[in-house]
């Protein structure tokens, strides 16, 4: 959409029916009245209007798991974007789960030279999660734990090697260091540190949290329960006003209660973002996939090992939002902005985070949705 003047909007974190003028590709005004007349005009008939999600933890898609992308796999890769910015997706970070240091550096370098030609109109690669190998073999869920490295200097540094630049963020079970240095090392290099799958207690998570450590990997899962006398990770986190919580909302991964009770600890601009962790027969039909050495079976969207740990889901990001509303856990406005404008905070290092709603929307690509008021639907807004 290039230039235009949208009316009778709803816009997440505004009051009252809003106008969005339109002006080279980016959203210059946002007011209940735009004074632009020359504008070719959409009336949207108070419907929502949002900017695209941002899916900071996803493993794969149309079949084509993360860690296993070869250079060959530029097409696919292209697939998958064109794929997700259908499915309401701006930007995302390709997780890379445990696996062996080769294929972690294989996996970085291709996404690195991929990045370089992305186009416009598709979900752009934003950078790199590295969900292990630094985690707690008692809380390491689906990861192969012949895999899973101490957390030291030395063997983070083996990791990252040359791709330091790419990793956005870094999943990691911070009661593994046992020398306080890996955290500060990691913040100094410009990652992002999120605590999960992990056993910390409050007292390690706090330590952590002090050290730089500002995110925590979908919230509840593969950590210890929220306790009133141990609070453990997550209770830390929900204390601390510079760490942002990814969740998960499919309804399997986080019981919806749970996920009220989340919310009301805290907002879109200080605490909370949804995540799909969507697995690699995202956009593929139920049924038994490869997963490393071992296979999945997706059942209504949900994958297990045989064994039936869960290891995650094949519904994209913007189904935990609709899940939200659906479940009565939040407003639409709210639910939208947990997958739009939080993960672009959460990715925001913790001293410019904050600022107006303004400046979230103001100068950003016109790349948006549009939503019927209950969430039931969207679609990409085309150029008129």
């Amino acid at each position: 959409m290039k230039n235009c003047k949208i009316i009778n909007a709803r816009i997440p974190g505004y009051e009252e029916l809003q106008e969005l003028a339109i002006c080279d590709g980016k959203i210059m005004a946002i007011a209940p009245s735009v004074a632009m007349t020359d504008l070719p005009i959409l009336d949207v008939e108070g419907d929502w209007i949002s900017l695209g999600g941002v899916d900071l933890q996803i493993n794969g898609a149309l079949g084509l798991a993360f860690p296993d992308v070869q250079i060959s796999d530029f097409g696919r890769l292209t697939e998958i974007c064109n794929f997700l910015w259908e499915q309401g997706v701006d930007g995302f970070l390709p997780t890379i789960v445990t696996t062996s240091i080769e294929n972690i550096h294989r996996s970085l370098a291709v996404f690195t030279e991929f990045m370089a030609q992305q186009p416009d109109n598709t979900a752009k690669v934003l950078g790199a999660h590295l969900e292990g190998p630094f985690l707690n073999p008692q809380k390491r869920g689906a990861h192969p734990e012949e895999y899973l490295l101490p957390l030291t200097l030395d063997s983070v540094r083996a990791v990252l090697s040359k791709y330091a630049g790419i990793v956005k963020v870094i999943t990691l079970a911070a009661e593994l260091d046992q020398t306080g240095m890996v955290i500060p090392y990691l913040r100094s290099l410009g990652i992002i540190v999120s605590l999960g799958h992990s056993q910390a207690n409050f007292a390690q998570a706090e330590s952590a949290f002090g050290s730089g450590a500002s995110m925590v990997t979908h919230a509840f899962n593969a950590m210890p329960g929220l306790h009133h006398r141990e609070p453990g990770l997550l209770g830390s986190a929900l204390t601390q006003s510079h760490v942002q919580c990814g969740f998960i909302a499919d309804g399997q991964h986080v019981h919806p209660a749970m996920l009220k009770l989340l919310m009301r600890s805290g907002n879109y601009t200080d605490g909370l973002f949804l995540v799909s962790d969507a697995l690699a027969p995202l956009g593929l039909p139920d049924g038994k996939y490869p997963w490393d050495v071992r296979e999945i079976e997706v059942i209504d969207g949900t994958a297990r090992l045989a064994d039936g740990t869960l290891s995650g889901t094949t519904r994209s990001l913007l189904v935990g939002v609709q899940n939200l509303v659906k479940w009565g856990i939040c407003d639409p406005g709210t639910a939208i902005l947990l997958a739009t404008i939080a993960p672009r905070h959460a990715l925001i290092q913790t001293d410019d985070r904050h600022g107006t709603l303004d400046d979230d929307y103001l100068g950003q690509a016109a790349n948006l949705l549009r939503w019927k008021p209950d969430l039931a639907d969207f679609v990409r807004v085309r150029s008129i």
